[in-house]
């Protein structure tokens, strides 16, 4: 991984904003990566194009069309590009984040938060209160309140023999190999593998690799292969079943999914 030309990102700390919210647009190109740090403000990371993940605490993020990853201040973090990304981070003050989810989370957003979003990130700094800008940053907290929470983390682990796992599905994300074989390879029982996974991650072996899978194809779909392409890639039988899969996960198959995210 290269790292990305936007050292302000991590040097970031607030101190300049007089509103509860500052925003900055951003591109970074495949293969970047912001590397970790640490910013005072609680961060939202909104990606326009591309496909991004941000990694805090053991847990990789995925930010899907229409949503926000949120990053709580004072909390290490990464973000690397898996294609050419433009992204919108936004830097919400510590007072005014107490309505907020404590940890790391992926906040599916409405078309009204996008665009205050949007057009907070076009504004400077240094407004004031009672501003027109102070008044769209404070709808926009309250709206972010009401916004419901979506499940796209992949939980990780540093653990010598998970690494190895995790490690195998991303080179290989076709890698159907089993909780029996895995055991075999890293010659321990089925039962302690599969306890040392939960243990680990809080998911059950199947539900791990799932959950990868599921990155992968937001990531591969948002890109915009084809989803014959994206379940040839991760090793299913047919398109039905990982449809199945993915209707499973994120609640819709991946054609309706993507319609009602559409981002244009």
């Amino acid at each position: 991984m290269k790292p990305a030309r936007t050292p302000e990102l991590w040097d970031f700390d607030g101190n300049d904003c007089l509103g509860p919210v500052a925003g900055m647009k951003i591109g970074i190109s495949m293969d970047e990566i912001l590397p970790f740090h640490v910013h005072r403000h609680g961060q939202l990371v909104m990606s326009l194009s591309g496909a991004v993940t941000c990694e805090v605490v053991n847990q990789l993020w995925m930010v899907p069309p229409q949503c926000c990853v949120w990053i709580p201040g004072d909390m290490p973090h990464s973000i690397r590009a898996t294609t050419d990304v433009r992204l919108c981070m936004l830097f919400i003050d510590p007072v005014y984040t107490a309505e907020l989810p404590l940890n790391c989370c992926t906040i599916s957003v409405s078309p009204l938060v996008r665009e205050l979003i949007l057009d907070i990130t076009e504004q400077s700094s240094d407004y004031v209160k009672g501003s027109l800008t102070f008044l769209k940053a404070s709808v926009l907290l309250e709206e972010l309140n009401k916004m419901p929470i979506e499940n796209f983390c992949l939980p990780i682990s540093k653990e010598p023999r998970l690494t190895k796992i995790i490690d195998a599905w991303l080179a290989d994300p076709s890698d159907r190999r089993t909780l029996t074989e895995w055991s075999k390879f890293l010659s321990m029982s089925s039962r302690t593998l599969s306890r040392l996974v939960v243990k680990e991650t809080g998911l059950t072996f199947g539900k791990w690799h799932r959950q990868l899978h599921l990155n992968i194809a937001m990531r591969n779909l948002s890109r915009g292969d084809t989803v014959q392409r994206v379940a040839n890639d991760l090793g299913y039988d047919s398109v039905n079943a990982f449809i199945t899969m993915f209707k499973k996960l994120a609640g819709k198959p991946p054609g309706r999914y993507f319609a009602d995210r559409d981002l244009n």
